[in-house]
C-alpha cells in the first residue's frame, strides 16, 4: 500500500511510517498553537511585531549554542527528546498562566516569541535527524513523503482550531499539543533503535558530535554550499515576513474578535495543506527523480514573486488564500524536502551545528531585519500596494540562489548508497 505513494524499499517501510508519524505529531502541535500566537499578535495591532520578531531573534542566539553544547557532549537518542520535553514542560507553564488570566498581555507577547522559537527548533531539529537517517539517494525517494506527515498534521491541527476553538476554548486545545510533543520523543528513540538495521553506522551514529560550541557558525562561513544555503533561507525568510504583514492587514480588516481572528487563520492554513499534501504524496517524489533539484528549488520563489505582484493588484481575503496556498505548498512540498536533501551530503557536525544556525538564527535575523524595514517602508506612506511590489525583486533573487544550489549540488554532491539495505536486513 505505502508503494503506492513513494518509492519505498522493504527494509525502509518501518523507519519511513515513522519518520511521517513523527512528523505528522510535530506539525499537528504547531498548528494548534499559530492560530492562537498570530490571534494575540492581532488582537494588538502590528505596530508591537518588530519587537516581538527582535526579542526572538535573541533568544535563538541564546538557543542554538546551548543546542550545540549537548551534541557536542552526548548521544542524539538523549538529546532530541530532552528537547522536545524542554519544550512540553513551557507549554504546560503558558497554559496555566493563561488560565489563571495573570497580565495576559505580557503573557501573550512572551507567548508569540515562545512558539516563533518553538516551531524554527523542533523543525530544524526533526529535518537534522532525518538527514542523519537517511543518505542522498533515499532522500530523493522519501523526503517528500516525510514532509507529508508534516502536512498531514498541518491539516488536522487547523481543522481542530477551526472545530473547537469556540465551543472548547482555545487555551485548552494547548493541551493536546502537550501529548503530541511526549510521542514525537518517542518517536526518536524508535528509529534511534531501528537504525540497527546497520549497525557499524549505527554506532557512529549514536556517538556525541563533538566539537566547540560554535563550530556551526565557523563551518557556515567555510563552506559556499552552507554560504548559498544560509542566503537561501535569509531570502525565504524575508518574503515569508513581508507576506506575513499582508496578512495580518488584510484579516485584521475582514475578521474582528479573537475567535473570528483565530478561525479565519486556521481556515487560511487549512487551505494551503490540502494543496501541499495533494503534491507531496503524487508530484514531489516523481519530479525530483525526473526533473532534479532545480526544478524543486526554483518554483517556491517563481510563485512568490508572480504572488506579490497579484497581492499589489488585488489585495483581497481570496487572493490573499490563493497566494498562500501556492507558495506554501510549493515550499512545503518541493522546496523544503529539496533543502533537506542537500544536507543529506555534509558531515554530521555541520547538520547539527550549521544545519540549526541556518534554520533557527539566520531565518529569525531575517525575520527581525524585514519586520523592521516592513514597518519602516509603511511609515513612510508606502501604501499596500508599494510594500507587496517591494518583495518582489527579493523573490527574484531568491530563484537566482536556488538555481545555484542546484547547480551546486550536481557537481559537488553525487547520491550516496542506502543506509539500509537488503543485504544489511539480511545479515541481520
Amino acid at each position: 500500500m505505502l508503494k503506492r505513494f513513494v518509492n519505498v524499499k522493504d527494509e525502509e517501510a518501518g523507519p519511513v511510517l515513522v519518520s511521517f508519524f513523527y512528523f505528522f505529531t510535530l506539525m499537528c502541535g504547531y498548528a494548534i498553537l499559530k492560530p492562537l500566537r498570530d490571534e494575540m499578535a492581532t488582537a494588538k495591532g502590528v505596530q508591537g511585531v518588530p519587537w516581538l520578531f527582535t526579542a526572538t531573534f535573541l533568544v535563538m542566539l541564546v538557543a542554538v549554542p546551548v543546542f550545540s553544547a549537548l551534541v557536542s557532549r552526548w548521544p542524539r537518542r538523549r538529546v532530541l527528546p530532552l528537547v522536545y520535553r524542554f519544550f512540553l514542560l513551557h507549554l504546560l507553564i503558558f497554559f496555566g498562566v493563561l488560565k489563571l488570566g495573570v497580565d495576559r498581555d505580557a503573557v501573550a507577547r512572551a507567548f508569540f516569541v515562545w512558539v516563533s522559537v518553538y516551531n524554527l527548533f523542533v523543525v530544524s531539529v526533526f529535518w537534522t535527524f532525518m538527514a542523519d537517517l537517511f543518505v542522498n539517494e533515499q532522500g530523493r525517494r522519501l523526503f517528500g513523503f516525510i514532509a507529508a506527515g508534516g502536512t498531514t498534521g498541518m491539516l488536522v491541527g487547523p481543522f481542530l482550531v477551526k472545530l473547537l476553538a469556540e465551543p472548547v476554548g482555545a487555551t485548552n486545545l494547548m493541551l493536546i499539543t502537550a501529548v503530541l510533543l511526549e510521542a514525537s520523543a518517542r518517536c526518536v528513540r524508535r528509529l534511534s533503535r531501528q537504525e540497527t538495521l546497520a549497525p557499524s553506522r549505527a554506532r557512529s551514529a549514536e556517538d556525541p558530535v563533538g566539537g566547540g560550541v560554535f563550530a556551526g557558525l565557523r563551518l557556515l562561513f567555510s563552506s559556499p554550499l552552507l554560504r548559498g544555503l544560509a542566503l537561501q533561507m535569509l531570502l525565504y525568510a524575508a518574503t515569508s515576513t513581508f507576506l506575513y504583514y499582508q496578512q495580518v492587514h488584510i484579516v485584521d480588516r475582514g475578521a474582528s474578535g479573537a475567535n473570528a481572528r483565530a478561525a479565519a487563520f486556521a481556515n487560511i492554513d487549512f487551505w494551503v495543506q490540502v494543496l501541499t499534501l495533494v503534491l507531496q504524496l503524487g508530484v514531489t517524489g516523481r519530479l525530483i527523480h525526473r526533473f532534479g533539484l532545480g526544478a524543486a528549488l526554483a518554483v517556491a520563489p517563481l510563485l512568490t514573486a508572480l504572488g506579490f505582484a497579484g497581492l499589489a493588484l488585488l489585495p483581497t481575503l481570496g487572493m490573499l488564500i490563493s497566494f498562500k496556498a501556492l507558495r506554501n505548498a510549493s515550499h512545503y512540498a518541493l522546496e523544503r524536502p529539496g533543502r533537506e536533501i542537500l544536507f543529506t551530503g555534509v558531515d554530521r557536525e555541520t547538520k547539527y551545528k550549521s544545519k540549526g544556525f541556518i534554520d533557527t538564527v539566520v531565518y529569525r535575523g531575517s525575520d527581525t531585519v524585514s519586520s523592521w524595514l516592513y514597518r519602516g517602508l509603511d511609515v513612510l506612506g508606502l501604501g499596500p500596494m508599494g510594500l507587496a511590489l517591494s518583495a518582489v525583486p527579493v523573490a527574484c533573487l531568491w530563484l537566482t540562489v536556488s538555481v545555484w544550489l542546484a547547480r551546486y549540488s550536481r557537481a559537488h554532491l553525487p547520491a550516496s548508497e542506502p543506509a539500509w539495505s537488503a543485504s544489511t536486513n539480511a545479515a541481520r
